[in-house]
């Protein structure tokens, strides 16, 4: 999830002020959640500090560079894409389905691996520019 911040543009645009963080959200929370807390204090991209913390309204989605929705929230993955639409948020998820829902990432486990499919259409619409290097880590379905 860090390492999306390295391999995707953002447009001036998803920020308010040239200071503010990077925010990667986790709607609803996780387990993983502190563990990733604690990996992007020490991370700085592009001149931006990333900061991590859970959403619970779907409105404050918007804020968010990243979203990620854990399998625990699949219920409200299709909420959250259609509360983001028109803004610069990469969402991700990891529930089946995901990114034919209108998603920009999706991890699945596959042979205990985990693996990830990127719509490039989606990245596009929402005005992110995802790395050529990121693509090539993807799967084509």
């Amino acid at each position: 999830m860090l390492n999306f911040t390295k391999f995707v543009e953002w447009p001036a645009t998803a920020w308010k002020a040239p200071g503010d963080p990077i925010s990667i959200c986790v709607l609803g929370g996780s387990p993983f959640t502190p563990a990733l807390d604690q990996a992007a204090k020490e991370l700085v991209v592009a001149n931006r500090q990333v900061a991590v913390s859970p959403v619970v309204d779907l409105q404050m989605a918007h804020k968010c560079q990243i979203v990620f929705v854990p399998v625990s929230e699949r219920k409200r993955a299709r909420a959250l894409i259609d509360a983001v639409k028109g803004e610069s948020v990469l969402t991700v998820g990891e529930s089946e389905g995901f990114i034919a829902s209108g998603g920009i990432v999706e991890f699945r486990v596959e042979d205990s691996k985990v693996r990830m499919e990127i719509n490039a259409e989606s990245a596009k619409r929402a005005g992110l520019h995802v790395s050529a290097k990121l693509l090539s880590l993807s799967q084509k379905r």
